[in-house]
């Protein structure tokens, strides 16, 4: 690349309207990231399709949450990106994306036929008929296109907060694929004793191995309770079954609470719960703690 080439490059503009990562967005990046002077990681303060939020702070960190899983899952393959969080109306919000970084082209991450507005505009759509021309427009599924009609593909929801990055649960999931080909949609609900900054991290990091084992998988931080969380999934996407993962051996709220019995009463998919034992850091971490204590 001459001098010239890199002083004309822009910035590549990843616009996430649903979920955090995915597989074919991360591919998208890794093939463009040398073509472009920066990544811009954005998101619209939107309803996301899974987790019931109201209040419109939590509807901020839910964006928030979406834009960060992402950041750090590019970081896992050394992509360094910036981010920021837009205007609730997923199309001010691309419109004031591109206006404001120029970039080459838009990833635009979003579900098949996402609607906005009064009118249920399709996105996609009407960001091609609005978009300048020197602005390159590319739609990155969430969800394959076959998927509706794929029954090889298994599509489980995995409810995970404090074991989101365990080896137990991140190896049940490998051994599931390897039988059968599965997308995965992880939902992580707040959880007392772990940071968001933390759940970010480990779901990247999750999202990071099961890409690289070329596993099909999008994740989400939730701040309301598991149960809705599940409910809400379960009403929006293709769910085959449902893994709920816990620490082994460690007082549990969901279990207190019968999430897993609660579940089963909604569904009548296989509700699977895994017990996972401590990740070394976190075993030294706690003895670290309590030694502190």
């Amino acid at each position: 690349m001459t001098v010239e080439q890199a002083e004309e490059r822009k910035p590549l503009l990843v616009f996430l309207n649903e979920v955090a990562g995915g597989r074919k967005l991360l591919q998208a990046v890794r093939e463009r990231q040398d073509m472009a002077s920066g990544v811009v990681v954005a998101a619209p303060q939107n309803q996301p399709s899974v987790g019931q939020l109201i209040d419109s702070d939590e509807i901020r960190e839910a964006a928030s949450a979406r834009v960060e899983v992402t950041m750090a899952l590019l970081g896992e393959f050394g992509i360094e990106s910036v981010g920021e969080v837009l205007d609730p109306e997923s199309s001010l919000a691309l419109d004031d994306a591109v206006r404001a970084h120029r970039p080459a082209e838009v990833l635009l991450s979003a579900l098949y036929e996402t609607r906005f507005g009064f009118m249920r505009r399709n996105l996609v759509e009407w960001a091609r008929d609005r978009i300048e021309p020197d602005v390159t427009l590319t739609h990155i599924p969430v969800r394959i296109e076959d998927d509706a009609i794929r029954w090889d593909l298994n599509h489980t929801l995995v409810v995970a907060t404090k074991t989101v990055a365990a080896p137990d649960l991140v190896n049940r999931m490998k051994e599931r694929a390897a039988i059968r080909p599965h997308r995965f949609t992880i939902v992580c609900p707040r959880s007392e004793g772990v940071g968001e900054a933390q759940v970010v991290r480990d779901l990247a990091a999750t999202l990071a191995e099961l890409y690289r084992a070329d596993i099909d998988a999008t994740g989400q931080p939730m701040s309301p309770d598991p149960f809705h969380a599940v409910k809400n999934a379960i009403e929006h996407y293709r769910i085959d079954d449902i893994l709920i993962s816990t620490f082994t051996g460690e007082r549990s709220q969901w279990l207190e609470d019968d999430l897993i019995g609660r579940v089963r009463e909604i569904t009548d998919k296989s509700v699977e719960h895994i017990e996972v034992g401590r990740s070394a850091p976190a075993v030294v971490a706690a003895v670290a703690e309590g030694e502190e204590g």
